[in-house]
């Protein structure tokens, strides 16, 4: 039996929440179809997509690799209906976008070459800066849009913000470290840990916020603008690392030397998002990309 579009969003949604309940509640129907989409799906691919645990579900490696797919499959089915809807005059004129260098490489990069197949008429400008000087942009009219971190956008007033994507922070370690093997993993266990920091976008001030709310103050192994190097750096055992869950790639290079867990307690959520200024009126390459982003939103995985 072929897997249906329909498995595939019931998969991504408990992908997304981690758990069957806050699936059906997101999709608006039932626990036993959701359960029972999910069985299905497993005995048609013949592999298990998760591991039942008692406060949920984690996904496993063969979910995270089919769950790539899967998220391709209903975005191009979501890109098709785009194409089709469109009228010829909305596929002409410039757009120009700003993106801050994390969201640059994981998030930008799918969805601009989405929006590029949709609208090849339209002709796109990207600039990567920090999300002050994007603010700064945005409010004078020199970008039209950008696509950044939303949790400190300062000129909520004359700015207008729609999230894409809502991340937690999550604890990485080297596979075979001692914490791996916990059932609970707490910010005391953390604390005594070398710490490998990432130092764009923020996430080195919200990573210090957050060990700074729970007492624990961060033994500094190496600091680094670069996802890879921290990938490398955790997985061979050089520090562990706090870091939002859209970074995480269980696929890449280093991902299978790497357990990524959660952490008890209330951590915080780095929000993936669109800004354009309030006011604005949106021509037909804006209100597109804005239309199509909102479409084919990307669930991250727990």
């Amino acid at each position: 039996m072929a897997f249906t579009l329909r498995q595939l969003q019931f998969f991504v949604a408990v992908a997304e929440q981690g758990t069957v309940s806050g699936a059906a509640q997101m999709l608006s129907i039932s626990q036993s179809s959701v359960t029972e989409a999910i069985k299905d799906l497993e005995q048609d691919l013949g592999v298990s997509l998760f591991r039942r645990r008692s406060r949920g579900l984690d996904i496993t490696h063969d979910g995270h690799q089919f769950l790539r797919h899967a998220t391709k499959i209903l975005s191009d089915v979501a890109e098709a209906r785009q194409v089709v809807s469109v009228k010829p005059a909305e596929d002409a004129g410039r757009l120009g976008l700003g993106v801050t260098s994390l969201v640059a490489g994981y998030v930008l990069s799918d969805l601009l070459a989405r929006y590029r197949r949709a609208f090849p008429g339209v002709e796109v400008t990207t600039m990567e800066d920090d999300g002050n000087y994007l603010e700064h942009l945005l409010v004078g009219g020199e970008i039209d849009l950008a696509v950044m971190l939303l949790n400190n956008l300062r000129d909520r007033q004359a700015l207008q913000s729609e999230i894409l994507d809502v991340s937690p922070f999550r604890l990485w370690l080297p596979s075979g470290h001692d914490l791996a093997g916990r059932d609970s993993i707490t910010m005391g266990d953390i604390a005594g840990e070398p710490l490998i920091m990432l130092t764009v976008d923020e996430i080195e001030e919200s990573t210090r916020r957050l060990l700074a709310a729970f007492g624990a103050r961060p033994e500094v192994a190496f600091r680094t603008r670069s996802v890879e190097a921290v990938r490398s750096l955790v997985a061979t055992g050089a520090g562990v690392a706090l870091l939002p869950n859209l970074v995480y790639r269980p696929w890449s290079l280093e991902g299978d030397r790497i357990v990524s867990r959660d952490v008890s307690g209330a951590l915080p959520v780095v929000q993936v998002g669109l800004v354009w200024r309030r006011g604005l009126t949106l021509s037909d390459p804006l209100r597109n990309f804005i239309a199509l982003a909102q479409s084919q939103r990307q669930p991250r995985s727990r």
